[in-house]
């Protein structure tokens, strides 16, 4: 019975680990080569080129102008983040039925690195101009995004109404205007004559006066026996003669 070499089974496994390598090498080339001969998942970002061309002017511009450009390219970044949500979720059923590759999947996990790297790149330039404006820029700008959604509903209504109607057949009156009220007559007022505050006027007493007599000591003013101007206590007193010393 003829022997088998050792030789012969360890060339084997040579030949065969070699063979899986050369073929995972030529299918990561051709799988590279193919993601990057796809489009991207997001054409261009003009908000990003924009504000990168400010902060390499020669003279560079004010602080006010850098913070609008960094927060346009905030809003932008909200944008494509709530499309990456609405694409994700329908990328994947989509997958899980097999209607797609893996390619596409991978490209948009490579979109997807590629916006959280934006991301931080945003808020470390907000850092830049206040410390604290990076946690907040985001939200300012999601702000932002949803009244532009509500301002763009809100001017959308009467073309929705003129739709709806057409495909209807529903016949609105038309409109009515108020006929315009008719405008007063502007009255003239003067203005208010401001006069100096008048002080009332006392009344004078008509009580005639008497000079004190001293015949008459017990006479009465005005008649009234129990008024003397000499009743005073200090008036007594010095009527009254000094007493003589013995």
């Amino acid at each position: 019975m003829a022997t088998i070499p050792i030789l012969v089974p360890i060339a084997y496994i040579v030949l065969l680990v070699g063979a899986l390598l050369t073929f995972s090498r030529i299918y990561r080339k051709r799988a590279e080569a193919r993601i990057a001969g796809q489009e991207p998942w997001f054409a261009s970002h003009p908000e990003r080129d924009t504000y990168i061309s400010l902060l390499q002017l020669s003279p560079p511009p004010s602080d006010g102008l850098l913070k609008a450009a960094l927060l346009r390219r905030a809003v932008a970044d909200v944008h494509r983040i709530l499309a990456f949500r609405e694409d994700k979720a329908a990328l994947q059923a989509l997958l899980q039925k097999g209607s797609v590759g893996d390619d596409l999947w991978n490209a948009f996990l490579a979109a997807e690195k590629e916006l959280e790297a934006e991301i931080v790149e945003v808020v470390n330039e907000a850092a830049t101009f206040n410390p604290g404006w990076g946690q907040f820029i985001f939200q300012s700008a999601s702000e932002m995004v949803n009244n532009q959604k509500n301002r763009e509903l809100f001017l959308s209504i009467a073309s929705l109404r003129a739709e709806t109607d057409e495909k209807y057949g529903i016949k609105r009156p038309p409109p009515v205007t108020p006929a315009p009220k008719p405008v007063p007559a502007t009255l003239s007022v003067s203005a208010p004559t401001t006069s100096a505050p008048t002080t009332p006027k006392k009344k004078a007493n008509n009580i005639p006066l008497q000079v004190p007599t001293t015949s008459s000591p017990a006479s009465s003013v005005n008649g009234d026996p129990s008024i003397s101007p000499m009743g005073s206590p200090k008036a007594q007193g010095s009527s009254k003669k000094p007493k003589k010393k013995k």
